[in-house]
């Protein structure tokens, strides 16, 4: 396929070359894209080095499939360019997400979605693809009722100027604030922006985007988004409750046998899910499955993903190839 990525020398964009080089994904022609200041640099993949294009020269180019990861006012302006001339465009900021007949999509929860005509795919929120990753079988089986979120989110969710912040501060050095407190040996309740509910927009994307996935507007949920001083991935603790009855060995067995997903379950050798084992790596990690007696129908789990990988970068590889893997260009 001929391939474009808008972003590529962003945390994310980064990313993306190292996961598609990893998964060996097949590509006939690549187009790097950056900012302005960047245009004429180069960058080496593959044992190549690679010049950084305009997005005019890529929109010229009219690749197959153009992976975004610049941002929605980018997004905004010139993924409907993308999209004129032909190209299957897989966005990952936050601007399409929520629009009508604008798949959002998880290629192995409703990879189903994308159709031969369709043109714009949204990349969900990087804590919601964990969450739906991990819950996709048990909604299958038991059906979702109600899910309490707390996330724990690393800084790198918030890109490179927030990850020098931090590690500015733990050398003591004085720096940009990307956040309005220090972030080093600190932690706030505080994702994106607050809304007129009283919830951040991270909190919100956590409710409207998993409705979305799973099609099923009744599931209530509410969330609470932490941002934390690591570095490896973002961890949830999540509440849930199920429509139907199950035992506790069958929550873990339909963990087991969801796409995705690594159970890291034994109290006896503390094996549990953690930022610093999830990194650089493309699964969603579960662990720390208990019943909640409190509530007919309810349990309990710990989620770990690299937000980078699983959460945006490896997700939007894997949506490419879907479309390709499926004949849908």
């Amino acid at each position: 396929m001929k391939l474009a990525i808008v972003g590529c020398t962003g945390l994310v964009g980064s990313v993306v070359l190292k996961v598609l080089d990893e998964l060996s994904v097949k590509i006939s022609d690549l187009t790097l894209v950056a900012s302005p200041k960047s245009k004429g640099k180069k960058i080496e993949f593959r044992n190549k080095y690679l010049n950084i294009n305009s997005i005019e020269e890529a929109v010229k180019k009219k690749p197959d499939i153009v992976i975004f990861s610049a941002g929605s006012s980018v997004s905004e302006k010139w993924v409907p360019k993308f999209s004129a001339v032909g190209s299957k465009v897989i966005d990952n900021s936050s601007f399409w997400r929520m629009k009508k007949n604008i798949p959002l999509v998880i290629p192995e929860v409703n990879g189903d979605n994308i159709k031969k005509s369709t043109n714009i795919i949204a990349n969900p929120n990087c804590s919601t693809i964990q969450l739906a990753v991990a819950l996709n079988e048990i909604h299958r089986k038991f059906g979702l009722k109600r899910l309490v979120i707390s996330t724990y989110q690393s800084v790198t969710g918030t890109g490179a100027a927030a990850v020098a912040q931090m590690n500015n501060e733990r050398k003591g050095l004085k720096s940009e604030r990307i956040y309005p407190h220090p972030i080093d040996q600190n932690c706030f309740p505080h994702g994106g922006d607050f809304l007129e509910n009283g919830y951040t927009s991270e909190e919100m994307k956590l409710v409207d985007e998993t409705q979305k996935i799973f099609n099923d507007n009744n599931i209530k949920i509410t969330a609470t988004v932490v941002r934390i001083p690591v570095i490896g991935g973002h961890s949830e603790s999540v509440n849930i409750e199920t429509n139907s009855s199950f035992e506790i060995a069958d929550i873990i067995e339909c963990l087991k046998n969801t796409e995705g997903v690594v159970v890291q379950n034994n109290s006896d050798t503390f094996d549990y899910p953690m930022p610093l084992t999830a990194q650089n790596k493309n699964d969603v990690f579960v662990g720390r499955i208990r019943k909640d007696n409190t509530v007919k129908n309810g349990f309990n789990l710990w989620i770990v993903s690299d937000n980078l990988r699983k959460g945006a970068a490896t997700n939007a590889v894997q949506i490419a190839n879907y479309i390709t893997e499926n004949n849908l260009l």
